[in-house]
């Protein structure tokens, strides 16, 4: 079989900008500042640090943190084959080296030990120390460090400290307007306006409603992967419960209660 016949025809689309976020972000990337940005699931933090390295000419090294993500992930480590041991540099070092931009997604999941690493790359020392070859990089002046995190899913045991959050400037992110959302929707997968426009009213009325207990609500990354289903040939309600509404909640009458919702705005 040849899965490759199986695969939507995805065009890459250029980032369609909210605000002046593509601006101060340049201005940051000169200034040799390192960037936090902000904002809720799906809303666009990781396409946007895509673009940017895009439209900067830079290499992109992104690193999804986790709870297990040490010092040594980042920096590197020494390895053993059949010759000895040698050394690997982690994706922080290789884009100081590079000259590249160091994107660190959700970096409030990482361990606290290894935030600490942050600290002279995001001053005005904008130094690497590697103590196991005994290396201390000078990041040129292409290098930038940029971090993002959800501040709705945070708590007081993953939180940034003041003197971690004060090395950076911040820029907040949330969902584009309706007009903007559907303009995105449309753009990212063909989808015709009239579903385009339903999925991303049913998006507003979750966002905007407190009845229903969700973590989290959907972001515009579940509109676009319903609207790839639907263009599959998937019915449009389907596709909500399946792209968005089972990615939300586990719980049965949560579930029925968004189904509802969906029903009275996506139709049968």
């Amino acid at each position: 079989m040849n899965l490759s016949a199986l695969k939507p025809h995805i065009m890459p689309v250029p980032y369609l900008a909210i605000d002046q976020e593509m601006e101060i972000f340049s201005m940051a990337w000169r200034c040799q500042l390192p960037v936090m940005i902000k904002g809720p699931t799906g809303c666009g933090k990781s396409k946007f640090v895509e673009h940017m390295a895009k439209q900067l000419g830079r290499p992109l090294f992104t690193v999804s943190c986790h709870d297990d993500l040490s010092a040594n992930d980042l920096i590197g480590r020494h390895l053993i084959n059949h010759t000895g041991t040698y050394w690997v540099d982690g994706p922080l070092t290789r884009a100081v080296r590079e000259g590249g931009i160091c994107y660190l997604d959700e970096v409030v999941e990482a361990r606290k030990d290894t935030t600490v690493i942050l600290h002279a790359l995001s001053d005005h020392r904008r130094m690497l120390n590697i103590e196991r070859t005994g290396e201390t990089l000078l990041a040129p002046p292409e290098f930038m460090l940029v971090i993002s995190y959800n501040p709705g899913y945070q708590h007081l045991l993953k939180g940034l400290k003041p003197s971690t959050r004060q090395r950076f400037i911040a820029m907040s992110f949330d969902f584009p307007d309706a007009a903007l959302e559907q303009k995105i929707l449309e753009s990212e997968t063909g989808l015709n306006s009239i579903h385009a426009k339903a999925l991303v009213s049913y998006a507003r009325a979750l966002r905007q409603t407190a009845q229903h207990d969700l973590e989290e609500v959907p972001g515009t990354r579940l509109l676009i992967d319903a609207a790839r289903l639907i263009l599959q040939g998937c019915p449009p309600l389907l596709a909500c419960r399946f792209a968005i509404i089972e990615c939300l909640s586990d719980e049965a009458e949560t579930i029925q209660a968004l189904m509802q919702v969906a029903r009275a705005i996506i139709g049968d």
